[in-house]
């Protein structure tokens, strides 16, 4: 996706909201694969139920910790990994959103100095 060049003019407010509809789209994006990820996960290394490796795979990605003991190492390993991922996942989906606004900012503020 292009965003507009410091020469040009500023996007109008249609342009912006539609980019950043995209924007909030693509990050929705990735949380719902990795909430699969996360599911799947859990459901293959710990042997829980659908409904409960969604849960822990949520609440991991939240940044909210696992629900309930984990029953072998290999269950283990894969928690720490996707918590380590879910880190990741967390900062980049913020940086997806904040992305036209802070761009829009920015790129007022260089054409009005």
């Amino acid at each position: 996706m292009k965003l507009e060049r410091r020469h040009q003019p500023l996007a109008s407010s249609r342009t912006f909201w539609n980019r950043q509809v995209r924007f909030v789209l693509g990050a929705m994006g990735i949380v719902g694969a990795s909430l699969l990820i996360g599911t799947a996960g859990y459901m293959h290394f710990a042997g829980y139920r659908l409904v409960d490796a969604f849960l822990n795979a949520s609440m991991i990605l939240g940044g909210m910790g696992p629900i309930g003991d984990l029953p072998c190492d290999s269950a283990k390993w894969f928690a720490a990994f996707y918590a380590l991922y879910s880190g990741f996942a967390l900062l980049t989906t913020v940086a997806i959103i904040l992305t036209p606004s802070m761009h829009r900012v920015l790129h007022k503020l260089h054409l009005e100095g």
